[in-house]
């Protein structure tokens, strides 16, 4: 069982390591022992993502098979633990049994999941938390325990939020990515506000309007980054450092996406690397508890 889970654990951090740069420098901050915990929680989330998002030429109703039968066999090992050769499950299942993560958060996953399977559009931002509710919010929320936090009720809502403002800016990002997928999350009503339709999303034209939408998200990605940023000196003094990082990087993103004048569509927007190692590197020289600028 021990080689089973050391293997499962080394996957998870493979998984991570190749799909989430800037995320997984971010957590080479974090104390040994809670790194392999945050990759778990990435890896049963990238395992999950890659059966919805799956490009081939699988059909949504196979998709949606294979995700009620991942589904399903992850509620049964709740129970009864791991069976088979699974390289996630043993990882997930002993990080949410060492820090008492609630179920309920990865249920609530697991139904955005499978919203992205049928949805492709959202009417509102409201609509839109709907679905962020699981794919984000409970993400922070997954991770506080393991960051730890000395008032983890005051720290749960600024959790919340940042998942919000990760969520919110891959979106920005990855308009084109989502299109290819046949999705649109960017909410309609936000669209028509500045005259702005799917088709001429689909069509990938930077238009004034359509910076004008993007520059909209933008700040409405940046409110969650507000939110955020009181939570970050609640959390564990070892934890400060990756999550001023991620912070830190992430919004960087939407700095870059300005700095291309919006264009979302000709090539990905990322921070530079030298970037990256720079505010990795600083983050480490920050006093713990330090307020971090809201905005």
């Amino acid at each position: 069982m021990t080689v089973n889970l050391d293997r499962s654990y080394r996957h998870c951090r493979a998984l991570h390591r190749a799909h989430g740069r800037t995320y997984y420098l971010a957590t080479m901050l974090l104390p040994a022992w809670k790194r392999r915990h945050v990759s778990a929680l990435y890896g049963f989330t990238r395992f999950t993502d890659e059966i919805v998002d799956h490009l081939g030429e699988e059909s949504p109703q196979r998709r949606a098979l294979r995700l009620r039968r991942w589904s399903d066999r992850f509620t049964t090992a709740l129970d009864v633990g791991p069976t088979g050769a699974d390289p996630v499950l043993p990882a997930v299942l002993h990080t949410i049994g060492v820090f008492g993560l609630d179920p309920a958060d990865v249920a609530a996953f697991l139904r955005s999941m499978a919203m992205d399977l049928t949805v492709t559009e959202y009417d509102t931002y409201d609509d839109l938390l709907v679905y962020m509710e699981g794919s984000a919010a409970a993400i922070g929320t997954m991770m506080l325990p393991i960051l730890g936090a000395a008032d983890p009720v005051a720290a749960r809502e600024p959790a919340r939020q940042l998942g919000l403002a990760f969520q919110l800016t891959n979106f920005i990002r990855d308009v084109g990515e989502d299109l290819d997928r046949g999705r649109i999350y960017l909410p309609l009503k936000d669209l028509a506000r500045f005259g702005v339709t799917p088709d001429d999303l689909r069509a990938r034209r930077v238009t004034p309007a359509m910076r004008e939408l993007l520059a909209f998200e933008v700040a409405r990605a940046r409110s969650h980054y507000a939110a955020a940023a009181a939570g970050i000196p609640l959390l564990a003094p070892a934890s400060q450092a990756c999550v001023r990082t991620a912070y830190t990087l992430y919004g960087g993103i939407l700095t870059e996406v300005e700095r291309a004048g919006y264009d979302v569509f000709s090539r990905r927007a990322t921070v530079p690397r030298r970037r990256r190692l720079a505010v990795a590197a600083a983050s480490l020289f920050i006093r713990p508890r330090r307020p971090l600028p809201a905005g």
